[in-house]
């Protein structure tokens, strides 16, 4: 029995070290494309301030955008209970600050995770475009592989492109992360 347990928590160790392998792999591989569309995905505000997290998020996306004029971005997150604003919101303020035209700005106000996030911005994007489109996704290091397969299931191109997670969040994101992963990949479908 006890050489049981010992395999069961030694094969866990392993799946667990494996699917952080691919997290780090995806994290750090930046994918420039010519993107159609930038999907920045949401993250928590203090009141209507991006935390780091999202700050990293927002000037990544930036960084892209600023030098790909035909791009369009689509931002997305709903209101959290200590949010004064939607996640989306923030975003739109941000990037109308740094001079993104409207009209390159989608924004979608009501989503409350990943898997939500990449539903309801692919809707919005087939709804200018019926065609399979390349989509730069804009998030922090440890979640680019989670998104892009989630996006992959909503028939979007998906493209990589991570921002630098912050180094007060890291461990906790990279294990949670883990099993993210899992639960999307069992769970997480479109209807």
């Amino acid at each position: 029995m006890k050489k049981q347990i010992k395999n069961f928590i030694l094969i866990g160790f392993l799946f667990f070290v494996f699917i952080e392998c691919i997290i780090m792999y995806h994290g750090f591989k930046e994918e420039n494309v010519e993107a159609d569309y930038v999907i920045v995905l949401g993250a928590r505000l203090y009141g209507e301030l991006p935390s780091p997290a999202l700050q990293n998020r927002l000037d990544k996306a930036w960084e892209y955008l600023g030098t790909h004029k035909n791009s369009k971005v689509v931002v997305t997150g709903g209101q959290g209970e200590d949010e004064k604003i939607a996640e989306a919101e923030a975003m739109k303020r941000y990037f109308l600050a740094k001079g993104v035209e409207k009209e390159r700005i989608l924004a979608e106000y009501t989503s409350t995770n990943t898997f939500e996030n990449l539903k309801n911005a692919s809707e919005l994007i087939f709804q200018e475009s019926k065609k399979k489109l390349n989509v730069l996704i804009v998030t922090n290091r440890f979640h680019i592989f989670r998104a892009k397969m989630l996006a992959n299931r909503f028939g979007i191109e998906p493209y990589g492109y991570p921002a630098k997670t912050p180094p007060s969040i890291l461990i906790p994101c990279y294990i949670r992360e883990a099993a993210g992963i899992v639960k999307s990949f069992l769970v997480d479908r479109p209807e």
